[in-house]
């Protein structure tokens, strides 16, 4: 195995359902943080193998091979190929654990991992259409082996299993809002963000061929227990998750720059970070959002470390429970998991938002001057996704 550094990790902000960058293509959406790994590195694109992406709602304009066409768009070489992969929420960070495998192993010398989501255009369930009815997700058979739940259901059966209360919750979505704020204020995403060109519409929703720029996240809202207080329930009627305790809808898109460290140093590039390990594990499809307790534990059993040895984790908040358990599970120092917010904040654009932790992580161990960072999420159908970073 070859050593794997990251050169360079971008973003996009956040943004909101409906908002800034909701009359913006996916393709230029994802296209944008694709080209600025070379505006801001000054390497030739050429120099890449392959790129993966991540997306999950692969249709419409996320469809076709969007990592491929947004590759195109943006203008960079037709001589690298692309593939769109789905591991659901986990998708881009599988995308760019996949595209580490491949520099690891010998297959190429530079990859770049990324993902997308315009969720304001390409809304849950699109992927399975009523009409014209292409079937469901599953049939009889999987439910001979286990029952088919929501994300939303399995929230509350994880916060039923490891005791996690309403009060609990509440304080973790203040505390995820204040973060975010922080990190704002004081600048901390100022190495990490590229805008993004919006499309202004007329009333008719046609282009008027002016723009606007998207440069922060859209997610932010003032937050306090009183006001979470007074949301109602958003799963179960008497459950533990609201709105102001989930991850909020969202449009917004990643990139990671790969290479091996004999590369970096042929190219004259100083790496931020390299990739010490990945993994992907299955977890109960019915909790479906436990996987990060195990992806984290393989990450530090495989690597001889324990949680007092990671100084960031950017572990999805999905739902605040997600977060809860696996810190009882994990016992980890809390200051230092999602230290400038999460998902339940900034938003979780689906096959976009494993690519941002990543971004966020390397960006967060850099600024804090910290050694190691772990990057983890819970994916539908029962996944978890895990990569272990160090600092350079």
């Amino acid at each position: 195995m070859r050593d794997v550094v990251i050169v360079d990790a971008v973003r996009t902000p956040v943004g909101r359902r409906n908002g800034g960058m909701s009359t913006c293509h996916s393709v230029d959406v994802l296209g944008t943080v694709q080209k600025a790994l070379f505006d801001r590195t000054g390497i030739d694109p050429l120099e890449v193998g392959q790129v993966v992406g991540g997306c999950v709602g692969q249709v419409g304009m996320q469809s076709m091979n969007v990592t491929r066409t947004a590759w195109l768009t943006a203008g960079l070489p037709l001589e690298v190929p692309a593939t769109t992969v789905d591991a659901q929420c986990g998708s881009s960070q599988q995308a760019t654990n996949l595209a580490y495998a491949l520099v690891a192993s010998g297959v190429v010398d530079a990859a770049v991992g990324c993902g997308v989501e315009l969720m304001s255009q390409v809304g849950f369930g699109a992927t399975s259409p009523k009409e014209p009815n292409s079937g469901r997700p599953v049939n009889r058979n999987y439910y001979e082996h286990f029952e088919f739940t929501s994300q939303f259901e399995g929230s509350e059966r994880i916060a039923e299993q490891w005791g996690i209360t309403r009060a609990d919750t509440d304080a973790f979505g203040v505390q995820s809002q204040e973060r975010a704020a922080r990190a704002w204020e004081e600048d901390r995403y100022a190495t990490q963000i590229v805008p993004v060109e919006a499309p202004v519409l007329d009333e008719d929703g046609k282009p008027t061929g002016g723009t606007t720029t998207v440069t922060r996240d859209e997610g932010l809202r003032d937050t306090t227990l009183e006001s979470l207080g007074n949301l109602k329930p958003s799963g179960r009627e008497n459950g533990v998750h609201t709105a102001g305790t989930s991850s909020q809808i969202s449009d917004g898109a990643g990139a990671v720059l790969l290479m091996t460290a004999e590369k970096a140093a042929e190219l004259g590039v100083k790496p931020l970070a390299r990739i010490v390990d990945s993994c992907l594990v299955g977890s109960d499809p019915e909790l479906m959002l436990t996987g990060p307790i195990g992806a984290t534990q393989k990450l530090l059993a495989d690597n001889d470390l324990t949680m007092d040895d990671i100084d960031v984790v950017e572990i999805n908040e999905a739902f605040a429970s997600v977060v809860l358990a696996w810190e009882k599970e994990l016992s980890p120092d809390m200051e230092t998991v999602n230290p400038n917010g999460g998902a339940i904040a900034l938003g979780h654009p689906l096959g976009g938002t494993g690519a941002i932790l990543t971004t966020k992580a390397v960006h967060e161990l850099q600024r804090a001057g910290g050694e190691y960072a772990v990057v983890t999420m819970c994916c539908g159908g029962g996944l978890g996704t895990g990569t272990l970073i160090q600092r350079l």
